[in-house]
């Protein structure tokens, strides 16, 4: 396999010259739920001043926390409708308002983000003498009817979100290099405001300086290892003084039914008054800005881990399972790797960074030079990714 580039910002199939007009990008998202790829497009909506010759556009099928913040930037959002696959006339009402859009506005690139947007819009898109492209933010482990039929529409380019997932996607895209994006991640607004945050959410939260924060941040899925994370919890010694914040609210009645599950294990292993589950939140940098340790061990491999990198930029040590596009943002210089599916190896990691106020600020500090490589900077050229 080739990747040619990595980076938090590249040229990736748009022209070399595009005159003194910008580039405008429209990026295709379904927006039904909120994880990484919706905190891309929303630093993508809100960072177009770093990068003046592109002018982002977005359109989503739903409305919601995504929507909302793309509207909130500023950008232009266009709202095709909800659309399910299963229900085919829903589908073709947004494919409609898309031919619309597309004939009423120019576009210098359309980016489909995950197989279903390419699935449902992509021949739409081509049609209309579009170019294309197919950004890949994860994959499924066993093979997928979707990850079949969406490369049908064949994508002008495609690119990935790391080398992992480069890995795991090439065999549907063979004899095609496949350039690998790192996302760029926006700092805090103002991190000289992080003292400030710290204090009042930890007023807020009533804990107080002597205690470790140990906090985790996602979508709940079980595959992010909230399970073990409590598991291994439970094992820390009882001296510590540590309380442990869960930032997520399920957003399907899956989660619905795997977060009472967690609350019960809380309960059942005997932590449910140091563990406290913050449910959704817009305010994850104060969270972490408030926090001592990040930690998130997840059971199976993350296709990049956007989240790692905002606990970076917070100063804080990563503990996680050394699997997945992880490994490409944490290592020993800035986090502890462990063993995925393990309590035990997770609950020696925290026990050592609630043990020591000097590792953790060792390892937070040393994260710097890994944030470094994912923030976004101002380039003087157009054709740009950030």
């Amino acid at each position: 396999m080739t990747s040619p580039n990595v980076s938090a910002g590249m040229h990736v199939g748009l022209p070399a010259d595009a005159g003194s007009s910008p580039l405008r990008v429209l990026h295709l998202n379904a927006g039904n739920l909120y994880g990484g790829v919706e905190t891309l497009l929303a630093t993508l909506a809100n960072s177009r001043q770093l990068c003046p010759g592109m002018e982002p556009h977005f359109a989503m099928c739903y409305e919601g926390r995504s929507s909302r913040e793309i509207q909130a930037s500023g950008a232009p959002l266009h709202l095709l409708g909800p659309a399910r696959i299963s229900r085919p006339w829903t589908v073709w009402r947004a494919r409609r308002l898309l031919r619309e859009l597309l004939g009423k506005e120019r576009f210098d690139m359309i980016v489909c983000h995950m197989d279903w947007t390419l699935l449902v819009f992509g021949g739409t898109a081509l049609a209309a003498g579009h170019k294309v492209t197919l950004w890949t933010h994860g994959f499924q482990n066993k093979p997928n009817w979707l990850e079949r039929m969406a490369p049908r529409n064949r994508p002008d380019v495609v690119i990935v979100n790391s080398r992992f997932t480069a890995d795991r996607v090439q065999p549907r895209f063979p004899n095609r290099s496949l350039p690998v994006v790192y996302y760029p991640v926006a700092p805090p607004a103002d991190l000289s405001e992080a003292v400030r945050w710290r204090a009042a959410t930890r007023a807020e939260q009533g804990v107080n300086e002597s205690t470790t924060v140990i906090l985790q941040v996602g979508r709940l899925d079980p595959w992010k290892g909230y399970l073990t994370h409590l598991q291994a919890l439970a094992q820390l010694k009882p001296d510590r003084a540590w309380v442990c914040w869960i930032a997520g609210g399920p957003q399907t009645a899956e989660q619905e039914q795997y977060f009472r599950g967690l609350q019960e294990s809380a309960q059942r292993l005997g932590i449910a008054d140091r563990v406290k589950f913050l449910g959704q939140r817009t305010d994850v940098p104060r969270l972490m800005a408030a926090a001592d340790i990040f930690c998130q061990p997840n059971l199976e491999p993350e296709p990049f881990g956007l989240v790692f990198v905002e606990a970076l930029w917070a100063g804080l040590p990563v503990v996680t399972s050394g699997i997945g596009g992880a490994v490409e943002i944490i290592n020993e210089s800035c986090g502890l790797l462990v063993n995925p599916g393990d309590p035990a190896s997770l609950a020696q990691a925290l026990d050592a960074l609630t043990a020591s106020p000097g590792l953790r600020a060792h390892l937070g500090a040393a994260g710097a030079s890994g944030r470094a490589r994912f923030a976004i900077r101002r380039r003087k050229c157009k054709n740009c990714w950030n």
